[in-house]
């Protein structure tokens, strides 16, 4: 079997020795075909670096490198001639011991492009933009070509302090003059490629570079990164083979699984594509696990999950405006614009509403991508919000007792839990639904969603049928759940709290779905006072029952 490019962002690299390569080089072409400034926002570890490095060797005249992709057949093109490359990684300049030693670092990539091009821009003082403009100019004079410009993470240097706006305004400042000459260039360049991970407001970093045309939601670039189903199958086809036999499963269920796990990213709301770091990894060594969350540091989320005071079940299914990631810079958005621009989110549809005089206006619905983004944040929020550093042991706990069937176990572990929240949590909480208490029943459910997610399993809040909607139905193993929950203060009222749980499971026909398949009932009732499950019910529904 060929290797995997786990981690392999260089083109060269993966075409000489040997990787497998999935073809996007047709989208290469026809960005060159049509226009000449690009932006492209993606999540980290999406194949960015490597889209970069391919666009390098393409523009450089490296033919034996594209024999066999679609992009052979343009570098045979009558009209076509190598061209300078200026190429630059924003992920690679200094920026923790302030904007002096930011500036040097990027006058030291600067004159490594120079030297590589055989350029002069020695202006004798340390003044990125103005040598960067000399870089393009001079690198197109001397080549007899206009230059092509690649900038990979653009926005590195400002994500670093996301968490610090004072400190991220002064950064971009300094980026703002330096992307700048890009535009006062423009007679100097043939092509411009920018990828990041946040977009930008009109008022912000880009406002100078208004030319740039953002492909981050066109329809017609939505595949470009990531690996669509079909192409999974086609290049992945052993890896998959080989990978259900040592986990001795069938073909099918194994590329459902890993379906779950690592595709749903969209970028379009129609089509998805997998997660390429995740889905690598996972062949490599195939346990599944969140590669891609572990791959980078939780600590910034982790902070804005504090400071922002979020709930893992606020974004499933989220409605928001089209425009919701252009309208400010990233460190002030909205939660759901920073973690969709984050990767944590994705788009599970549009919806498209006609307005007066054919206008249409489009809305768009989030959730998390897949299994593994929901399960990592899930654990995350837990560990954050709740002040639970074990939450892997308790998800881990929780899912075993499901899987075979304990529904008693799994409901001790969840009080267990609750007793195991820092009691000033549970202060706020109460603050905040002082005047509401009946409302609070909704952080208890929180708590037990982040729990389900952390765990992998597949659990459907508020499932509506004819007579009513039932809190919580999940399934594992084919063994099904169906959870009613309530919050009552003190012993006997939680007693009565849980057999009005279960009454209104049987009462309002929550079940009835489960009569040939059968299902496990579980009424439980939340002590406020005691912080614990105060009494619950568990009946067994429709043919297990009579088993």
């Amino acid at each position: 079997m060929r290797k995997l490019p786990t981690g392999i962002q260089s083109f060269g690299e993966i075409r000489q020795e040997g990787y497998i390569y999935v073809d996007k080089t047709k989208y290469l072409v026809d960005m060159i075909d049509t226009g000449k400034f690009y932006f492209l926002s993606r999540p980290r570890r999406f194949g960015k670096s490597l889209t970069i490095s391919t666009f390098d060797a393409l523009f450089s005249g490296k033919r034996g490198l594209f024999e066999g992709l679609y992009a052979e057949e343009f570098l045979n093109r009558p009209e076509y001639r190598p061209c300078p490359v200026i190429r630059l990684s924003m992920n690679s300049v200094v920026t923790d011991m302030g904007v002096d030693i930011l500036r040097s670092s990027l006058m030291t990539m600067v004159q490594d492009n120079a030297e590589r091009l055989g350029v002069n821009v020695d202006i004798g003082y340390n003044a990125p933009p103005v040598a960067f403009r000399k870089l393009m100019e001079n690198a197109a004079e001397k080549h007899g070509k206009r230059a092509v410009v690649l900038i990979d993470e653009y926005d590195s240097p400002m994500l670093r302090f996301i968490n610090n706006p004072e400190k991220a305004n002064e950064i971009r400042d300094t980026m703002r003059d330096f992307y700048a000459q890009i535009k006062e260039a423009d007679a100097s360049l043939k092509f411009v490629f920018i990828t990041g991970i946040s977009k930008f407001s009109k008022m912000g970093l880009f406002s100078a570079l208004n030319n740039l045309t953002d492909i981050s939601m066109d329809d017609k670039y939505a595949t470009m990164l990531g690996y669509t189903e079909g192409e999974l199958l086609s290049n992945f086809s052993e890896y998959i083979d080989t990978t259900a036999e040592q986990l001795d499963m069938d073909r099918e269920t194994l590329i459902s699984d890993v379906r779950d796990y690592y595709n749903g990213f969209s970028f379009d709301g129609k089509t998805r594509v997998y997660n390429p770091f995740s889905t690598l990894r996972f062949f490599g060594d195939p346990v599944f696990r969140d590669y891609w969350f572990e791959s980078g540091t939780s600590s910034a989320l982790a902070e804005y999950i504090k400071k922002h005071d979020l709930s893992v079940d606020t974004f499933r299914g989220l409605k928001v405006a089209d425009d919701f990631t252009s309208k400010v810079e990233i460190e002030n958005a909205t939660p759901a614009s920073f973690l969709y621009q984050a990767g944590y989110l994705s788009i599970r549809e549009k919806q498209y509403i006609e307005e007066e005089k054919g206008k249409r206006k489009c809305n768009l619905i989030l959730d998390y991508p897949n299994m593994e983004v929901l399960s990592a944040v899930a654990k995350l929020f837990m560990s954050v919000k709740l002040g639970l550093p074990d939450a892997d042991t308790q998800v881990n706990d929780g899912r075993a007792a499901l899987s075979r069937g304990d529904a008693k176990g799994f409901i001790e572990i969840y009080s267990a839990m609750l007793t195991g929240i820092p009691y000033d949590i549970y202060n706020r909480e109460e603050k905040r639904y002082a005047n509401k208490p009946q409302e609070s029943e909704s952080f208890y459910h929180a708590m037990l969603l982040s729990m389900l997610y952390g765990a992998l399993i597949r659990a459907i809040p508020e499932k509506h049928s004819s007579k009513g909607r039932s809190d919580l139905e999940m399934n594992i193993n084919e063994r099904c759940y169906l959870l009613e929950l309530k919050v009552a203060d003190g012993e006997e009222k939680c007693k009565e709290a849980a057999e009005k749980a279960m009454k209104q499971i049987l009462g309002k026909g929550y079940a009835s779905p489960y009569a040939m398949s059968g299902v496990t009932l579980m009424a439980i009732a939340v002590d406020r006072e005691e912080r614990r499950v105060g009494a619950f019910e568990i009946r067994e529904f429709g043919s297990r029952q009579m088993t």
